[in-house]
């Protein structure tokens, strides 16, 4: 479409450096500087093995309490880490103890362990008359 041609506008320089001083402040205003960083618990740590001649390799280094308990708490299951379910997947399997104890002397009767293999097999129960 050879519609209107647009005219090119000739900027001075005073023009030009107003613009890239907006832009320069834009790009201020929502610049962050992050300081602070922390490990990624959804991410594996891998380490990487050392050379065996290298002096400043084999220095000992004091241990970092902080960083161990981040990495020994990312590396706790859900249920220990927070009172209550965070996701709704979680809500199936969180409260896994049973609602009605079964009684020690029930357990080890064998129409009981015949019931619950077959269950487990996958063969309904059928109650004979």
């Amino acid at each position: 479409m050879a519609g209107r041609q647009k005219e090119k506008v000739i900027r001075d320089e005073v023009h030009q450096n107003q613009i890239l001083r907006e832009l320069y402040l834009k790009e201020l205003r929502t610049q962050i500087l992050y300081t602070q960083y922390h490990v990624n618990p959804l991410r594996k740590v891998h380490t990487i093995a050392r050379k065996p001649m290298s002096w400043h390799d084999n220095l000992e280094e004091p241990e970092d309490a902080r960083f161990l308990n981040l990495i020994h708490h990312a590396a706790q299951g859900p249920r220990k880490k927070y009172p209550e379910t965070q996701t709704e997947s979680q809500e199936i399997g969180w409260d896994s103890e049973p609602l009605v104890s079964v009684a020690p002397s029930l357990r080890s009767s064998e129409a009981v362990q015949w019931c619950l293999r077959e269950q487990s097999l996958g063969v309904p129960v059928v109650a004979q008359q």
